[in-house]
């Protein structure tokens, strides 16, 4: 059995990655801001993923995934500061506080896995996208550095998902038409679900993928690298 730490535990992909990882005999702690929702072995509700915000853990790790979110669509112009310094705290910096918390605990295995959520925006270019776009590219290059400065022993990669049908992007499906505007969108005409993303993640935590570090993962029906139509 493994141990597997996840922050922002409420989310949908993050209860389905957990059913995957307990379901082959793992346990899983999870990590929110939001009361639990889901049977988790173990779990914490915080106020924030800021810098001294997550509670102490003694026990190796195996594994940290860190799932928090925004989807802050904007015309430039008027985004203001605060809502760049949001994202930026949410999508990049919780995930630093997050992994430092545990560094020590996944130090203690022999090869341990950590795994970002990214967005499709950062290799495609969207428009409305710049203010996620800025934080999840912050998080791609952390992906990278880290994976180099922790190898041989923890590996980092990172998932970059489009359009998941998740509490998260309700808004932009919650209508027959713009389920299918967006499916149009994608080359392989679907939206994503939490199992898609949560498959990946669940690969990248496991064995199977030992030989893959500092890698962002597209999960996203092709949009990153696809011409649609």
């Amino acid at each position: 059995m493994q141990t597997f730490l996840f922050a922002g535990a409420s989310s949908a992909i993050a209860q389905c990655t957990a059913k995957i990882l307990q379901d082959k005999g793992h346990k899983v702690i999870g990590i929110s801001t939001k009361p639990n929702t889901y049977n988790y072995n173990e779990f914490y509700q915080i106020e924030s993923y800021a810098f001294g915000s997550f509670p102490l853990i003694n026990e190796e790790i195996h594994g940290l995934v860190y799932f928090p979110g925004t989807i802050n669509l904007k015309p430039f112009h008027r985004l203001t500061a605060e809502e760049f310094n949001a994202d930026l705290n949410i999508n990049s910096l919780g995930a630093v506080a997050f992994t430092q918390a545990y560094l020590n605990n996944i130090k203690k295995v022999n090869l341990a896995s950590v795994v970002f959520i990214s967005t499709v925006a950062v290799s495609t270019g969207l428009p409305f996208h710049s203010s996620i776009s800025l934080a999840k590219g912050a998080l791609e290059g952390l992906t990278k550095a880290l994976a180099a400065e922790l190898a041989p022993t923890i590996r980092v990669n990172c998932v970059a998902p489009s359009l998941v049908n998740t509490p998260l992007g309700d808004k932009f499906v919650n209508s027959p038409e713009k389920v299918e505007a967006m499916q149009k969108r994608n080359p392989l005409r679907k939206i994503g679900e939490a199992a898609d993303i949560a498959n990946a993640i669940a690969f990248l935590l496991g064995n199977e993928s030992n030989w893959i570090s500092g890698q962002t993962i597209a999960v996203d029906g092709g949009m990153n690298n696809l011409k649609n139509g």
